[in-house]
């Protein structure tokens, strides 16, 4: 039987380790077993330092989410990329690299909810990449086996795939190259980008971008980064060209 938020907090309520419901709110999702989600924020050496307790570290969670991740990757790419299969596989470590995993950790604060023993948390265990890494792909693991390879995804999807243009440079279409070259093709021209609204959380901000050719409104765009939305503001852009049948004057 899953235990409840305050067994879990009455068991670590001295350490600064996991809050439950705050982690859920962060990143959206609510767990049925919360056992999971404190086993994927347990290091070893608080495992090792608690053997009687019948904690577990993440490394098994760890294991899982890290295939599951490079699954969702590659299928995620095969369909949105038409590029060979070298590319691909290129992409895909660009994506599930330490570097770029480091960055979605530091996103979702999860420094803030490690268990950790005394020994690591007095060498900044909170800040070490190798650590804040792991337990990405730990959380992944545990999300599967709480809800499924679905709702898997869908953090994947959100926290990790969604910067996939911006890790993987030339990827994908340019469209602001394409509208760059456009624009450039009467003299004296300007193109810019402006940013005109942005919402939500710190954690999942939606950005919304206007591309601008003299000053002058010609598309908008929004995406979870502000490269993503330029993007799609300059994708706007040459629809909107495109329709109209006429070069930017």
């Amino acid at each position: 039987m899953p235990e409840t938020h305050l067994q879990i907090q009455a068991i670590y309520g001295h350490e600064r380790g996991v809050s439950v419901v705050e982690f859920e709110e962060i990143i959206g999702y609510k767990f049925r077993d919360e056992s999971l989600i404190r086993t994927s924020m347990t290091h070893s050496s608080y495992a090792n330092e608690n053997k009687g307790s019948g904690v577990c570290s993440y490394e098994r969670l760890e294991f899982l989410g890290d295939a599951i991740l490079g699954f969702v990757t590659a299928e995620f790419l095969y369909r949105n990329r038409q590029n060979a299969e070298g590319d691909l596989t290129k992409m895909r470590a660009g994506i599930v690299c330490e570097a770029n995993l480091v960055r979605v950790a530091e996103k979702l604060k999860i420094g803030n909810f490690l268990l950790l023993g005394k020994g690591e948390e007095q060498s900044q265990g909170r800040k070490r990449q190798s650590i804040l890494a792991d337990v990405v792909e730990a959380t992944i693991g545990a999300i599967y086996l709480d809800g499924g390879i679905d709702e898997a995804r869908k953090f994947i999807e959100r926290f990790i795939l969604c910067d996939a243009a911006d890790i993987c440079p030339g990827s994908s279409r340019d469209y602001k190259t394409e509208l760059q070259e456009l624009v450039q093709r009467v003299k004296d021209n300007t193109l810019s980008y402006q940013l005109v609204a942005e919402s939500g959380p710190d954690h999942n901000k939606i950005f919304e971008i206007e591309a601008l050719v003299n000053g002058k409104p010609v598309g908008r765009g929004k995406g979870k980064s502000k490269k993503e939305a330029e993007q799609a503001a300059a994708s706007d852009a040459l629809n909107r060209i495109g329709k109209k049948g006429t070069i930017l004057k």
